[in-house]
């Protein structure tokens, strides 16, 4: 319910601009989905939103471009289908690829050995 509150509080008053750092969080089912939508009918009024996040499922749904920092520098800017192109992959790789360059599966394998392990 704070998360809703927090949320009716920044858009009551029609802003021209929003800012959102990571609204989904705490939010169920539906309200994150009335909330995206409510973020692309915004975007379609011509309102600018901000979104900031680490759901890049979500970005890549409901963003129609995106900046990639890494310790404070850009590292990307562009449309998301672009960034995309980058690698052929989704968002969530290539800004894995972009900012980490790690192998996450060979991560989550080392780190399940070790648990089995134990």
């Amino acid at each position: 319910m704070r998360q809703r509150i927090l949320l009716i509080a920044a858009i009551m008053h029609n802003p021209d601009i929003f800012i959102f750092d990571e609204p989904l969080s705490g939010l169920d089912v539906t309200s994150a989905l009335i909330f995206k939508n409510m973020v692309h009918v915004l975007g379609q009024q011509g309102k600018l939103v901000f979104y900031c996040s680490h759901v890049l499922e979500v970005v890549e749904k409901i963003c129609t471009d995106v900046l990639i920092l890494r310790k404070g520098l850009v590292i990307a800017q562009d449309s998301v289908a672009n960034i995309g192109k980058i690698l052929g992959q989704s968002l969530e790789n290539t800004f894995l690829h972009l900012v980490d360059d790690v192998n996450t599966m060979t991560v989550a394998q080392d780190i399940v050995q070790v648990m089995q392990s134990a």
